[in-house]
């Protein structure tokens, strides 16, 4: 028997991405869909193609960009599947992956969340399992040049977890998985309100996680699954909107998470260098 899987896309101008994600979910033998796609008032076609060419897909229309939480937490109401994939439009899935994630799951009845191993285009590991985002990150994050330069200091280990393990692992507990791509029980989801709709873009996936595990369960990171993510797809299509997004996001998680409290002496300096930040990347974009 095939498992019953939820597929949640949220859609903004991907372009052929789109039809190509949901191609790759359609390769997969072990699953039963039941996919929906989100779509955040794309102007590029792409939502109209895949009317086109892929009429097993539930398309929903959102007359503005409510952003990638809020899109998420309607593409999982209107779908009733105990498993859900989260995947990202620029993102396919490799062919059993599915499988993978939703024995892992089954095989620990705790874990809320399972995520593959994530590749760039060209082969390359992407850092999809992390630990858990401080004051740190900014420097050692997984883009950042000081991690390049100096990959084998604890905290650019601490920060991409999944540069350690390889593939003979069956899978391993982590802090958090990137939202490009990660299958979740629905009764987690539900348990914790699903995505926080204050994030726009950027860094749900980490505050989602973080609650999940707030509430007694844990994530998983699953190696044996693949999937490729061309990263920035839809991003690139509104650059400085996005690199405003990161930021802001950033600043949330961390009163948040990490220096709760309105009078909180840290806020004032996570504000300042992630606004310096910002500033930075906005020039060079």
């Amino acid at each position: 028997m095939r498992e019953s899987v939820a597929a949640v896309i949220v859609n903004y101008n991907a372009g052929t991405a789109l039809t190509e994600a949901v191609a790759s979910l359609a390769r997969d033998p072990d699953v039963a869909w039941e996919a929906v796609v989100v779509d955040n008032a794309s102007s590029d076609g792409s939502a109209d193609a895949l009317e086109a060419v892929a009429p097993w897909v539930r398309l929903l229309r959102n007359r503005e960009n409510v952003g990638f939480g809020r899109a998420s937490n309607q593409g999982v109401a209107s779908t009733r599947a105990p498993l859900v994939l989260f995947i990202n439009p620029d993102c396919t899935l490799a062919p059993g992956s599915a499988g993978v994630l939703s024995r892992e799951l089954h095989a620990h009845p705790d874990c809320a969340v399972a995520g593959p191993k994530i590749l760039d285009p060209d082969g390359g590991v992407q850092g999809s399992a992390r630990g858990d985002p401080d004051m740190l990150t900014g420097l050692f994050g997984r883009t950042s040049m000081l991690r390049r330069v100096l990959p084998g200091t604890s905290a650019s280990r601490r920060n991409v977890v999944d540069a350690d393990a390889g593939d003979a692992a069956p899978s391993l507990v982590v802090d958090w998985l990137s939202g490009a791509c990660m299958l979740a029980r629905r009764s987690a989801l539900e348990r914790v309100g699903g995505f926080d709709e204050r994030y726009f873009l950027y860094w749900e996936d980490a505050d989602l996680c973080r609650r999940l595990r707030k509430a007694g369960m844990h994530v998983r990171y699953v190696p044996g699954a693949e999937a490729v993510h061309q990263v920035g797809r839809s991003s690139s299509t509104a650059r400085a909107a996005s690199i405003r997004a990161f930021h802001r996001g950033a600043y949330l998680y961390y009163v948040t998470h990490v220096a709760p409290g309105a009078w909180n002496p840290k806020r004032p300096l996570a504000r300042a260098l992630l606004a310096a930040r910002c500033w930075w990347r906005l020039r060079a974009a």
